[in-house]
């Protein structure tokens, strides 16, 4: 089964045509396929498949097996994936994902696609439909001797984001680990640690809900520059800098939020199925 690696600022995926081929156990293979000790190493897995409302739909599947409801950097890699590849050559194209249908505008050049604009909806901020177990989306938790601030959104996947910490090596890892899995999280959640940046937008580090340390999260920049925004710590457009690179996202008048950033590919090949 032939396969693509692509990678949105260091957020790397796997991806299969799933047109043209059947996946019977996705859960499994990406388990398999991620492991970069013994499979071809990434954060998920995703399939390219046919879908009744739309260009096409997309599965995805985090390297624990799990399936979130939606990735950023991801369906733009899904985008290059579909226009590089034939599957659809439109330089604007819609994708079905679980959190609803999505639009991509392409910027295609030299055949392929480096980098695109997503229109990623309106951020959700009502606790049940993040979901927080709370009576508001902004909460406070005590750990480790401290009290956090989390501002909580949705982008289709649940996200907590805090301008109070910016942990780096261990405690990342430690604190990351303990609040996806806090109680007040009924589906686990996405944690961004954040800091201003005095050169304008903010710094964000990304425990990934299924993944643990990412150098990216596309769905994680809206929900910071929303909890930002929200906050009076950041302008609605604003770059995000995370440890693989920068993605540009604007929080437009319309409600929605629109990220622009690039989606390379890695290199392609085949496994056994």
């Amino acid at each position: 089964m032939r396969f693509t690696k692509m990678h949105g600022i260091g957020n790397d995926f796997i991806l299969i045509d799933g047109f043209h081929c059947a996946v019977e156990d996705p859960r499994a293979l990406a388990a398999r396929l991620c492991d970069r000790h013994f499979g071809v190493g990434a954060d998920g897995l995703i399939l390219a498949l046919p879908s009744t409302v739309a260009d096409a739909r997309m599965r995805i599947f985090n390297s624990d097996g799990s399936e979130p409801e939606m990735c950023g950097n991801g369906i733009r890699c899904l985008g290059g994936f579909l226009y590089d590849s034939g599957l659809c050559r439109k330089p604007v194209m819609t994708v079905e994902t679980l959190a609803g249908v999505l639009t991509l505008a392409l910027e295609p050049g030299a055949g392929r696609v480096h980098r695109m604009t997503v229109d990623m909806g309106a951020p959700r901020l009502d606790p049940g439909e993040i979901p927080v177990a709370a009576p508001s989306n902004a909460v406070t938790i005590e750990i480790e001797g401290r009290a956090l601030r989390f501002f909580c959104v949705s982008m289709g996947n649940p996200h907590a984001v805090t301008f109070d910490l910016y942990p780096e090596g261990d405690e990342f890892l430690r604190l990351g680990a303990q609040l996806e899995r806090h109680p007040l999280f009924p589906r686990r959640a996405n944690i961004e640690f954040c800091r201003l940046n005095p050169r304008g937008g903010a710094d964000v580090r990304v425990w990934e809900r299924g993944d643990g340390p990412t150098l990216a999260c596309g769905t994680g920049a809206c929900a910071v520059l929303t909890a930002g925004a929200s906050q009076g710590l950041l302008p609605r457009s604003a770059p995000i800098r995370l440890p693989g690179g920068a993605l540009d996202i604007r929080w437009a008048e319309d409600g929605h939020l629109y990220m622009t950033g690039p989606a390379e590919t890695v290199f392609t090949g085949e496994f056994e199925p």
